[in-house]
């Protein structure tokens, strides 16, 4: 009962905002099965993530299928505070439906990953920590391509980042950790997975060394001595990010399915030809 005043107090600011068309905002109205139309500011800035990306190779990478862009949402002060109370604008997809999609999608970081093939090829031990530091680089993949599905998305990102807290927390408490040293642990992860979102956003958006650097840092914690492991790592990232792009937001959306490249391929841009012919036909 006490959601119903709030909701008729965000709907009237809703349409009072609606009728301010001489501050030059354009109104785009959208409808979503039947639901009643909901006006969204437009703007003209670029997206924030590239669908076309380098592979190690440094090649161009042209013709690749590219990811329908999303705009960006202009969102005032008391939007903002009415979302952090969980009262949001109508999405285009059912909210539970995203959840469990966001839940689906980091599962398929934990369990389609073959985590003691990484650990060997890259001489990580194997502990909880070597474990988060794998899990958080492609749960890092999978946000950097839903953010590219708009505020459904992005609202999607944020349980997949909070399927993964749970979950380093039931770990850590089946390990037998107690709690002060959990709670450490857990704050140590937290500062450890924000400053490699970070850095490895700024790898993929630069080129090859930058990225190596990043990965050096954050997987390896400073301690690789060979090459051929950063390189190995360089290309796995460039190339599941060129086939994550490829994939249909709307079915990440809905099922949060994700199937991974393999660590070792034999020839790792294969993929740009099986897109290619996939997209032309």
């Amino acid at each position: 009962m006490y959601r119903r005043p709030l909701q008729a107090a965000v709907r009237n600011v809703v349409h009072a905002a609606a009728g301010r068309t001489a501050r030059g905002q354009v109104l785009k109205t959208e409808s979503c099965c039947g639901a009643p139309a909901v006006c969204r500011w437009t703007t003209a800035d670029p997206p924030q993530w590239a669908s076309c990306r380098l592979l190690h190779t440094a090649t161009q990478l042209s013709n690749v299928k590219e990811t329908q862009q999303h705009s960006e949402e202009e969102v005032g002060a008391f939007t903002k505070f009415i979302e952090a109370m969980g009262f949001t604008a109508p999405l285009k997809y059912n909210k539970w439906k995203i959840k469990i999609a966001a839940l689906r999608m980091y599962t398929c970081c934990v369990e389609r990953i073959n985590y003691d093939e990484f650990f060997e090829k890259c001489s990580l031990p194997d502990t909880l920590n070597s474990w988060f530091l794998i899990a958080q680089l492609h749960v890092w993949m999978c946000l950097v391509r839903m953010r590219q599905e708009g505020r459904e998305g992005k609202y999607m990102c944020r349980y997949i980042v909070h399927s993964m807290w749970e979950d380093v927390e039931q770990r850590s408490k089946i390990m037998g950790i107690d709690a002060v040293h959990r709670k450490e642990a857990l704050k140590a992860m937290t500062e450890t997975f924000y400053a490699a979102i970070f850095g490895y956003d700024e790898g993929i958006l630069s080129d090859d060394c930058v990225l190596a650097a990043a990965l050096w840092r954050n997987l390896f914690n400073r301690q690789c001595e060979d090459p051929q492991q950063l390189e190995l790592l360089v290309e796995y990232v460039r190339k599941q990010m060129q086939f994550i792009d490829s994939l249909d937001g709307e079915d990440l959306l809905l099922t949060g399915e994700v199937k991974w490249r393999p660590l070792l391929e034999e020839n790792a841009q294969s993929i740009l030809k099986e897109e290619l012919v996939s997209s032309v036909l």
